[in-house]
């Protein structure tokens, strides 16, 4: 799971990253708001983790609030070291999933992250889908029109991948992050060869979707009619 830490602190930035890291979560880290606000607009994130002391308290929440509006609902767990109460409402009012206050447990921290993301995964429910394809999260089947769609082990964690974030780009080393559990290692080739076979096989059970490459970012599920246009 990638994960994007938004801190100014180096040391502290750095502490987090670790304990994230023990935790198998892949942590990238923004020293400021701006950069967060740039890498959200091109990468897709399992989450973030947002530090809102001052200096930049408001720039966060402005941030939180526009991310929110445009429809991001990537889940963010707020930090800060405000002991007014208020703060905690107006950062969770602002689109925050969770709000811990400084100090903390960096175990505290890890069990949050993982209890947000356990919601999404509820109101998700036990299926997704786009389309005419759907993905079985429980048992790991994937269907095209109600039809069973033969999948190797990482062809069917591509296609979970792209179906929870159906509406992104997901980058490339994303998806590098995502399937390498699988062999440890998976190679920008070997990625290629995947995500073709699996087109094909949606493509050949008459799916109404397909893959794209979106040249230099990563790939999308995207409506096969507008690809081939």
């Amino acid at each position: 799971m990638r994960m994007l830490v938004v801190e100014e602190t180096r040391m502290l930035a750095s502490a987090m990253a670790c304990a994230l890291a023990r935790a198998d979560l892949t942590p990238e880290s923004a020293r400021t708001v701006a950069e967060a606000e740039e890498l959200l607009s091109s990468y897709a994130f399992d989450a973030v983790v947002l530090d809102l002391d001052e200096p930049r308290e408001e720039d966060g929440i402005a941030l939180l609030r526009k991310l929110r509006k445009a429809g991001n609902k990537t889940p963010m767990v707020v930090l800060s070291d405000r002991v007014d109460p208020y703060a905690r409402v107006e950062g969770l009012k602002a689109g925050a999933d969770d709000y811990l206050s400084k100090p903390f447990l960096f175990d505290e921290l890890v069990a949050r992250i993982e209890a947000v993301m356990r919601r999404v995964d509820d109101r998700l429910g036990p299926c997704i889908s786009a389309g005419n394809v759907s993905y079985d999260l429980d048992s790991g089947i994937a269907t095209v029109d109600g039809g069973v769609l033969a999948l190797s082990p990482r062809e069917r964690k591509l296609l979970e991948l792209l179906l929870r974030r159906k509406e992104r780009v997901v980058p490339i080393g994303t998806i590098q992050d995502h399937l390498c559990g699988l062999n440890d290692l998976i190679s920008t080739n070997a990625l290629e060869v995947c995500v073709h076979r699996l087109r094909k096989k949606l493509a050949n059970k008459g799916c109404g979707l397909t893959i794209e490459n979106v040249r230099g970012l990563g790939y999308k599920i995207a409506s096969a009619a507008s690809v081939l246009a």
